[in-house]
C-alpha cells in the first residue's frame, strides 16, 4: 500500500501533466486563431469583390492624402491601399510618401522618377516591397497566416501583390489570397500559382 507521501507525490506530477495539457491546449488554440487585426484586413480585403470589377493601372492623378481611383477598378495594389484604408485608417499613399521623401535613394529608379510622386508610388509593388521591409514587416519563409502580404512574380516576372485569406483551398492544404491580377477583385487558390517574392506582416 503507498504511503501518503507518494499519493501526494503521485497527485502531484498527475496535477503537472494535467496543467501542461491545457496549456499545450490553449497554445494551440491561440496559434489557430487569427489576429484580430488580420481578420480585420481580411474583411476590409473580402469587402472589394464585387465592386472593384476591372484591372486598369493606368497612370492619374488622385487626392492626397487619402487619394484613389475609381473604386470599380484598380491594381493589385490598390487591393491593398484600400484594405488598409478600412480596416485600420492607414493612409498607405501617405506613409509611403513621406517615407520616400526622406529616403528617395533606397528605392527603386524603374521609372525613371527623380523625386517621388504622391500619385503612384503607392500602387507601385516594387516600393511597397521596400516600405514594407523598412517598417520590419517582412518575414523569411512560407508560413502564410491570414492577413499576410504576399508578393509574387507574374507572367513575364511582372510584380504582384495579394493579401492571404482566412479561407483554405478545397484540399485543405493553402490559404487562398485575395486581390486583383486581373479580372477585379477575387478571393482564389493563387499562393502557389506563381513564385513567392516577398512576405509581410504589417499591422500599423
Amino acid at each position: 500500500m503507498a504511503s501518503t507521501h507518494e499519493i501526494r507525490k503521485r497527485h502531484s506530477v498527475l496535477c503537472l501533466f494535467a496543467l501542461l495539457a491545457v496549456c499545450a491546449l490553449f497554445s494551440a488554440s491561440a496559434q489557430a486563431r487569427p489576429d484580430r487585426r488580420a481578420l480585420a484586413l481580411v474583411e476590409a480585403a473580402r469587402a472589394q469583390i464585387g465592386v472593384t470589377r476591372l484591372y486598369n493601372g493606368s497612370y492619374q492623378q488622385i487626392a492626397w492624402p487619402n487619394g484613389d481611383v475609381d473604386m470599380a477598378r484598380g491594381v493589385c495594389s490598390d487591393v491593398v491601399v484600400r484594405a488598409y484604408r478600412r480596416a485600420f485608417r492607414h493612409d498607405l499613399q501617405a506613409v509611403v510618401h513621406q517615407d520616400m521623401k526622406k529616403a528617395f535613394s533606397v528605392y527603386p529608379k524603374t521609372w525613371g522618377l527623380k523625386a517621388p510622386d504622391p500619385n503612384i508610388d503607392h500602387r507601385r509593388v516594387l516600393n511597397l516591397r521596400v516600405f514594407f521591409a523598412r517598417r520590419g514587416a517582412e518575414l523569411q519563409g512560407k508560413d502564410f497566416q491570414p492577413g499576410d502580404l504576399v508578393t509574387q512574380s507574374v507572367g513575364e516576372g511582372l510584380p504582384h501583390i495579394a493579401i492571404v485569406s482566412d479561407r483554405r483551398s478545397q484540399d485543405g492544404r493553402r490559404y487562398l489570397v485575395i486581390h486583383n491580377i486581373g479580372a477585379g477583385t477575387q478571393e482564389e487558390d493563387a499562393l502557389a500559382a506563381f513564385p513567392v517574392t516577398g512576405h509581410y506582416r504589417y499591422f500599423p
